[in-house]
């Protein structure tokens, strides 16, 4: 058994399940708040469930967060009862949230004034991931720390990927979710015009792919227009608040965000025509309500 004990906020929710499950498993005694209802298959394997966060920071040598965002992060680790409430001496908090950069360096800043570690390690890939310990975990942190908890981010994910000092890792998560979010809109928006001229958007999927652009996600995408949109399963409003952190990020390094404020109000619409708690593919309904039209694979001239 790993003698390092491990707490864990977020356990019940869709990435924070799988990942606290592999790192109960991977032997490290585990501790983890109730949110929503106990993790039967948690308490299975030995995790103690305790009141709050402060308990968690008091007796645990790393805590993981894996919440929704900034504002709940702020919550549970500065808040009343958070984890800072107590801290263990040499206490690391990792957050593996998507997190605002500008927000995580404050924490850190409180979080080391208290001899507390501030680690942020958002994730890329989605529950089918976490639960088979294969994420991609974006680092930012010092070398020492790091290499401190290296072992045990390595428990759910399959890379690794030390961007640099603290807020790296969340610079580098919103810049990703930017881009995938900007081809999710695209994509989107191309299939309505295609739908329009007449032409069946698979063929123009075919030939992206023929091309310098295929890779797996426009093959998910390709899949709305079979009717599934449910191949990726990322809240469109939780990419709503991504793409908000990043036009916020672009604008704080002096940045004219053009593109990505059009993702974001691509997304925002879809969200006003009632998509947001739907997965992201979901934008492809609302471009096909916008525009009158049906959008499907061999979509018929309208």
């Amino acid at each position: 058994m790993n003698q390092m004990t491990v707490g864990f906020i977020g356990a019940s929710g869709m990435m924070g399940h799988g990942m606290a499950k592999n790192v109960a498993a991977a032997g490290y005694p585990l501790a983890y708040t109730v949110h929503r209802s106990p993790v039967a298959d948690l308490d299975a394997l030995g995790a103690r469930r305790v009141a709050d966060p402060a308990e968690l920071g008091a007796t645990c040598d790393v805590v993981i967060i894996c919440v929704t965002g900034s504002p709940q992060v702020e919550t549970v680790v500065q808040g009343p009862k958070g984890l800072l409430t107590r801290p263990r001496d040499g206490l690391v908090i990792i957050d593996a949230s998507t997190s605002e950069p500008s927000s995580t360096a404050r924490l850190a800043a409180t979080a080391l004034a208290k001899g507390v570690r501030y680690v942020d390690a958002p994730l890329t890939q989605g529950p089918a991931e976490a639960a088979a310990g294969t994420l991609n975990s974006l680092v930012g942190a010092d070398d020492a720390t790091f290499e401190r908890v290296l072992p045990l981010v390595s428990t759910y994910s399959a890379n690794v990927i030390h961007c640099g000092g603290t807020g790296a890792g969340h610079t580098v998560k919103l810049l990703n979710n930017f881009a995938v979010q900007a081809m999710a809109n695209a994509l989107a928006e191309s299939f309505a015009v295609a739908a329009k001229a007449g032409v069946d958007p698979r063929v123009l999927v075919d030939v992206i792919a023929a091309g310098h652009l295929d890779c797996a996600f426009l093959h998910k995408m390709d899949r709305t227009l079979d009717g599934d949109y449910d191949v990726m399963r990322f809240e469109l409003d939780n990419a709503r608040k991504d793409m908000r952190y990043y036009v916020r990020l672009a604008g704080d390094q002096g940045v004219t965000s053009v593109v990505g404020q059009g993702v974001l109000s691509g997304l925002t619409l879809a969200h006003a025509l009632g998509y947001g708690h739907e997965f992201v593919p979901s934008i492809v309904k609302a471009q096909a309500q916008l525009n009158g039209i049906e959008i499907r694979a061999g979509s018929p001239r309208p």
